[in-house]
Parts: C-alpha cells; sequence; structure tokens
C-alpha cells in the first residue's frame, strides 16, 4: 500500500477549502417564485416585522373573504437596502394598519416580494426601486 504523501494532502485540502467557499454563493435562495410580472395590492394589519439579512420577513393578517383572517408572508429587501432607502428596524410595528404592494407568489399562496407599503399616516415606503408609470411618463412628456 502506497504512502499517503504531502501533495495529495495538499490536493485534498484545496479541494476541500474551494468547496467551503461555494457554500455561501449556493445558499442564497432564488427569487422565482415571484410572478415580478404582477403586482397586486393588499390591506392588513402588521403581525410581525423582521429586520433579518440576508432577506427582511413581514407577516401581515388580511382579512379573506368572509371572517377568516389570512397571514401572508411577504420577503423584502435587506435591512441595509432599506435603511439606505429611509427604513428602520421600527418603521412596520405589530398592529399598523397597512397597505401593500406585492408582486404575488406564482403559486397562489398567500405571500409575496414586497413593493411597496403605505402607512396608516399615508406614507409610502418602497421597498424596491420605483417604476416609472408608462403612462404618467407620456403625459409629463406631452406636457399634460
Amino acid at each position: 500500500m502506497k504512502t499517503f504523501n504531502n501533495r495529495a494532502a495538499l490536493a485534498i485540502a484545496a479541494a476541500a477549502g474551494s468547496l467551503a467557499l461555494m457554500l455561501p454563493a449556493g445558499a442564497h435562495h432564488s427569487t422565482a417564485m415571484f410572478d415580478f410580472a404582477k403586482t397586486v395590492e393588499i390591506k392588513g394589519t402588521i403581525k410581525e416585522f423582521q429586520w433579518t439579512n440576508p432577506h427582511t420577513w413581514t407577516k401581515v393578517d388580511v382579512e379573506g373573504g368572509g371572517a377568516a383572517t389570512v397571514e401572508y408572508g411577504l420577503e423584502g429587501m435587506s435591512p441595509n437596502y432599506l435603511t439606505r432607502n429611509g427604513w428602520s428596524k421600527r418603521t412596520l410595528k405589530t398592529g399598523d394598519k397597512v397597505v401593500l404592494q406585492v408582486h404575488p407568489l406564482k403559486d397562489g399562496r398567500p405571500g409575496g416580494f414586497m413593493v411597496s407599503v403605505k402607512l396608516a399616516d399615508g406614507t409610502v415606503m418602497y421597498n424596491l426601486p420605483r417604476r416609472e408609470d408608462p403612462a404618467a411618463a407620456a403625459a409629463a412628456a406631452a406636457g399634460r
């Protein structure tokens, strides 16, 4: 039986190190479950706002078609991104009444990716960059 040499040990260590460096990239999840072609509006009450990395998470109770309340789970951008756009960990509080713009889940479950939230005082906080409304842009360009 051949003895284990330093070159083989170095090759194994290099391979293991390469695999370890690839893990964080592979651990990041996809946004393929969201329908970014659709935006829906939901009105509800904040149940929980998690200021966590890599993405924030919001639970919202939404009145269903009757007496039932449906809990929506909404993914948001990172705390770092949101801080740069005027948010803080106190922007959404349990019990806040809100109107949300959401890219829904493709499979129809109650959830999605948060686009913006309108607070009770009328302030609109954007979670994603604002998309210009083509009709409004055309009207502005025409001087209307």
